[in-house]
């Protein structure tokens, strides 16, 4: 490529007037390799000196119009020429030629003439790369430099853009020379950079894509179902995630140890047990940049109390009352309030209180709370009620008689029992012949002998703290105090009934008759004989098999051991007799022994026996209103027991 550039010089006289057309040459750009002539006119003054300046250096001296050479730089020959006309032509131009050149023309005593022209050689771009500073780059970081650098070419414009918008010089960017520096990093300056770069002759353009590493930011929990707590047995899902690149993982610890179950942040929990309540941690970690951080969220199993809230009382010295509250089981525990008597409430588990006569038989009741669920109790204290003491009889195989004094009166606390026996209030201790039940309720006397212990007096008091009963027991000898006879419908059964007094020493009952015979036995006789043998608890027995157009006579007659009371009153049932008709209490046994609590009655206490009355006589009856019992407190209650072997059927001969 040549270029040609015109420059008339113009000389008058002994003066040189320099005009140069245009005044100001402008750049002259020339693609390397090429070939261009700095084009110049000489006019006026013949024979002048030109002389070539490469920056400050000259490289070519000619007197225009001579036929002798020019004088050119040996290191410029090769492409440097000096045209007829002064003009300066290059071939093969290369970079290192890219300078400003001066044109100088003087003639002897004239003024000198010169112009400049500027000279910028330019290769086409090739193997253009662009680089960042460091590869891997963190918010908050030192900073980023792109740089870029070509095999060939030179620009002479590059314009830096980010996703599309150039850059500018300002407070983060410096836009400087084969570079673009980010000052400090954040993480919007993640993205794509453009370099464009030019020249006359080329034009590349560069990409480069930043990736700014950040994070994990603050993790951001959650729980799903979201409850404030959850109930043994149900499913909960933890999730975990935060902003980061790259995306940061997670995993979940609880109790200091990693789970393994947890999945790109996510946790299930599926059939929950309250030991897996409590705090977990999520962990997230950037593996790139090494950046750790954690979050907790704690998880809230609840389990149900089991049952109901659980009421009691129970008694401090004798002297102060002691409520609880109690609720087992339950994750948390329930929290259990006493409503004191008062109104007040008392956020307590045990509440004490003096013993007053304003709480017998008040509630005093317990609200008890749990998330899950709510209840509530009540407890009422009593003091010890009215009681009648029960006596019972047993006989070892020796015909030893041990007699056992039962005293319990209902009341809240349970009360305490003592002994105390005769009027000098002395008061019984344990020992051989006398015994007491863990609960001291009982009172056993062993080894009792009737003719020497009868008629004495023992006392128990049943005390509390809200209150004391007491109980005076005068034993008697076997002893009917009352008896009835009652007949089926077609008088072929007779149950007799009887009580005792509630002191009477009984261990057995024989069931005595008197009449023609048995329809079952065919034995005749014209006394009473015993036909049954009952136990010391019975207070009935039934008579089969009889004859209802006969008449039979009947009596009760009570023992303890060897010794025989007196038979109750002679009841009479047949024609003209005084028996009713109840409904049939069974027609298919002769006789069923009925064991009792205390002893199983042997088999010398089943047969029949006669009188032995006690030596000096018996002791009459008692008066019973003398000893204040009601009707009702004349014979004692069957006393409930568990059964022994079945009962045993004997047929007794008469």
């Amino acid at each position: 490529m040549d270029v040609l550039l015109a420059l008339m010089l113009t000389l008058k006289g002994v003066h040189c007037v320099l005009q140069v057309s245009p005044a100001a040459p402008p750049p002259v750009n020339a693609l390397a390799g090429s070939n261009l002539t700095l084009e110049v006119t000489l006019l006026g003054a013949t024979d002048p000196v030109l002389r070539w300046f490469m920056g400050p250096l000259p490289v070519v001296t000619w007197t225009v119009g001579s036929e002798d050479p020019a004088d050119i730089s040996r290191a410029h020959r090769h492409v440097l020429h000096i045209q007829p006309s002064g003009s300066l032509s290059f071939t093969a131009v290369t970079l290192g030629y890219s300078n400003s050149y001066k044109a100088e023309i003087t003639k002897s005593g004239l003024v000198v003439a010169s112009t400049v022209f500027v000279l910028r050689v330019y290769e086409s771009f090739q193997n253009v790369t662009l680089d960042a500073d460091p590869e891997r780059v963190v918010e908050g970081g030192d900073g980023l430099t792109l740089r870029y650098s070509a095999w060939r070419g030179v620009a002479d414009q590059a314009t830096w853009f980010f996703d599309g918008a150039e850059i500018q010089n300002n407070s983060r960017y410096a836009v400087e020379p084969e570079r673009l520096r980010i000052r400090w990093l954040l993480r919007g300056d993640t993205g794509r950079y453009t370099l464009v770069l030019r020249n006359p002759f080329s034009q590349e353009t560069l990409h480069k894509d930043v990736s700014v590493l950040y994070g994990p930011d603050e993790p951001e929990l959650g729980t799903a179902p979201v409850r404030p707590f959850y109930e043994s047995g149900d499913s909960v899902l933890l999730s975990c995630q935060a902003a980061g690149v790259p995306r940061p993982t997670a995993t979940w610890m609880f109790g200091g140890e990693t789970l393994p179950d947890s999945h790109n942040g996510t946790l299930n929990l599926t059939g929950v047990r309250t030991a897996q309540g409590g705090v977990y941690t999520c962990v997230l970690r950037n593996e790139m940049t090494g950046a750790r951080r954690q979050k907790n969220t704690t998880v809230h199993i609840y389990e149900r109390p089991s049952g109901a809230p659980v009421c009691s009382v129970q008694s401090v010295n004798n002297s102060r009352l002691q409520y609880r509250c109690d609720w087992l089981g339950g994750v948390p525990a329930a929290q259990l309030s006493f409503l004191e008597p008062s109104g007040g409430a008392a956020d307590v588990l045990v509440l004490n209180v003096e013993a007053s006569e304003d709480l017998d038989g008040t509630a005093v009741v317990c609200v008890a709370l749990h998330p899950l669920q709510g209840g509530a109790c009540n407890v009422t204290a009593r003091k010890p009620a009215a009681f009648l003491p029960q006596v019972t009889t047993d006989v070892d195989p020796d015909g030893r008689i041990a007699v056992t004094v039962r005293c319990f009166s209902e009341a809240w606390p349970p009360a305490l029992v003592s002994w105390t026996q005769g009027d000098q209030v002395q008061v019984l201790s344990s020992g051989t012949n006398v015994q007491f039940s863990a609960d001291s309720t009982e009172l056993t006397l062993r080894h009792f002998n009737i003719s020497a212990s009868l008629s004495r007096n023992y006392t128990c008091t049943c005390h509390n703290p809200l209150g004391r009963r007491r109980r005076e027991t005068l034993l008697i000898g076997p002893t009917i105090s009352d008896s009835s006879l009652f007949t089926n419908q077609d008088g072929s059964v007779v149950t007799l009934t009887w009580e005792v007094p509630p002191a009477s020493v009984v261990s057995g009952f024989d069931i005595q008759m008197k009449g023609p015979d048995l329809l079952s036995d065919g034995v005749r006789g014209s006394g009473f004989r015993s036909v049954q043998r009952r136990p010391g608890s019975a207070r009935s027995a039934d008579v089969l098999v009889l004859d209802p157009s006969s008449t039979y006579h009947f009596r009760v007659v009570p023992s303890a051991g060897l010794t025989v009371g007196a038979a109750s009153e002679v009841l009479r049932t047949g024609p003209g007799g005084r028996g009713r008709y109840p409904v049939s209490r069974g027609v298919e046994k002769v006789y069923v022994a009925v064991p009792s609590v205390q002893a199983v009655m042997s088999q010398q206490d089943l047969a029949p026996r006669p009188h032995h009355l006690l030596t000096g006589g018996l002791h009459t009856l008692p008066d019973y209103n003398k000893l204040q019992q009601a009707p009702s407190e004349r014979s004692l209650a069957l006393p409930t027991f568990v059964p022994l072997p079945p009962p045993v059927r004997i047929a007794t001969t008469v």
